[in-house]
């Protein structure tokens, strides 16, 4: 009965699949085409190949829960190493279609692509939002349950005045925030009370609420600090938007979020992002409050992250020696640059990406060179693969946070953490400061030592899925 749940999951994947393909025409059929000179079809996989594809890669990774996770499956993906097999599955693929990417379908009218190499993925992100656009019809279905006029599902001058708000306010340009200061404080009080008793256990359900108490300060002020009904809204809708079209929209609940918001940003709280917004100037179609529910929801994995960045370094001594020097190097002043610890929750992305679907869709007839990708087609790119390929990454399944220092880089593209080109995460630079100061806090309170060390044995491959809702540690010091 455990797992009951999980496997309805599994079919409401595919329920999602079939929901998507009927609005896959009518968007389709509104592009503009361009007359050029026909092209043959880039190559197509058979049909046993794409129900290995839907099977093994596609549906676990929906299962899991892309917009908030589902505990149930993401345990039975780590007892059953779901996320291995889908690696190994991309492999094969590759090795049986070098050329790509890959046509798949139409599946019940919905054509795909899937990416299988570095340059094609370069492509794709660099040609982000033409001809390549983050609005996919997946996208859409998910994220019109609590931002439908965020940036991530706009097109034309709309994602533009949005997206410029989202850069001005989260500073993705500059590798430290203006605010940095005030955030680090912000961090360092709440590390405080999840770390004040030495030799109690520190699982899931205690880091997760002190890490949304420091999300909710950070983007609102000390104000919304205990607003624990705003992240029960929020959790509430994403459950509803892992169901897509399969789940009815729910306007009223929506703009019981969207008042919240309102009401904490009205305060616009010196030291918080809602002060900066207050000051950013806005368009018309900037639609300012839709876009904090993504500033909310991208912390939830940031929050994952962090913890099993934590993991990795309480069972790699070696590393954790490292970040010990680099913390004490800071002690009595602002913890704000620490490359290293930065490097860790990178690693941490990379070994278990947050966003294993990154998911465009072609507005026009796109030339490969071996074929043509149709308008209107979905393009998949498997971020585990990239980051897991073992047969192009000697560190693939090992704890590397040097790949992410300075010129010890090797040219691995694409590692792709927090996407890459114009598409690329606003807040990345904000996520890895509010984490590595959280880490820099909890090492620097005496550590933590990981209740299984068994689960992240350095000697061993480490394991393609990482269950952060059963992670535990013992606080030492």
């Amino acid at each position: 009965m455990r797992y009951a749940r999980s496997a309805s999951a599994v079919l409401a994947g595919t329920g999602v699949v079939a929901a998507v393909a009927v609005r896959a025409r009518a968007r389709t059929s509104s592009i503009p085409r361009v007359a050029a000179t026909p092209a043959p079809a880039l190559p197509t996989l058979s049909f046993a190949d794409t129900v290995r594809l839907f099977a093994r890669v596609l549906l676990p990774t929906i299962a899991k829960g892309v917009i908030i996770r589902r505990p149930a499956m993401v345990a039975l993906a780590e007892r059953l190493e779901l996320d291995r097999a889908a690696v190994e599955t991309v492999q094969r693929l590759r090795d049986v279609y070098p050329e790509g990417p890959l046509l798949v379908g139409p599946v019940l009218g919905r054509r795909w692509a899937m990416v299988v190499t570095a340059h094609q993925a370069r492509r794709v992100l660099e040609q982000t939002p033409e001809p390549f656009a983050t609005s996919t019809l997946e996208k859409q279905a998910a994220l019109q349950h609590f931002e439908p006029r965020v940036s991530l599902i706009s097109d034309g001058e709309a994602r533009v005045q949005r997206r410029r708000v989202n850069d001005a306010v989260l500073e993705g340009h500059r590798p430290m925030h203006e605010m940095a200061d005030a955030f680090v404080a912000v961090v360092r009080q709440e590390a405080r009370g999840l770390l004040s008793a030495p030799g109690a256990p520190l699982a899931w359900n205690d880091f997760a609420p002190a890490w949304f108490r420091i999300v909710r300060r950070v983007v609102f002020g000390d104000g919304a600090r205990d607003d624990h009904q705003l992240s029960a809204v929020m959790a509430r809708l994403r459950a509803h938007a892992n169901w897509a079209w399969m789940w009815p929209q729910q306007p009223r609940l929506r703009q019981k979020l969207f008042d919240r918001i309102t009401e904490h940003l009205a305060r616009a709280e010196p030291g918080s992002l809602a002060g900066l917004l207050a000051r950013t100037p806005c368009g018309p179609l900037a639609a300012p409050v839709e876009q904090v529910p993504q500033w909310l929801f991208a912390f939830d994995p940031a929050g994952m992250a962090t913890f099993r960045a934590l993991a990795l370094l309480a069972s790699h001594p070696a590393h954790l020696d490292r970040a010990r020097h680099e913390i004490a190097a800071t002690e009595g002043r602002a913890r704000r640059e620490l490359p290293f610890l930065r490097a860790c929750v990178l690693e941490s992305l990379r070994l278990w990406p947050t966003s294993p679907l990154v998911l465009r869709e072609t507005t026009r007839e796109t030339r490969w060179a071996n074929g043509a990708m149709p308008a209107g087609t979905g393009v998949i790119l498997f971020a585990p693969f990239f980051h897991r390929d073992d047969r192009r990454l000697p560190f693939a399944n090992r704890f590397a946070p040097e790949i992410w220092l300075g010129d010890q880089r090797p040219e691995v593209w694409p590692l792709i953490p927090f996407s890459l080109g114009s598409g690329i995460c606003p807040a990345r630079h904000l996520v890895l400061l509010l984490s590595t100061s959280l880490i820099a806090e909890t090492i620097a309170a005496g550590g933590l030592r990981l209740t299984d060390p068994s689960r992240l044995d350095p000697r061993q491959p480490l394991p393609g899925t990482l269950n952060h809702f059963t992670l535990a540690f013992t606080r030492i010091g």
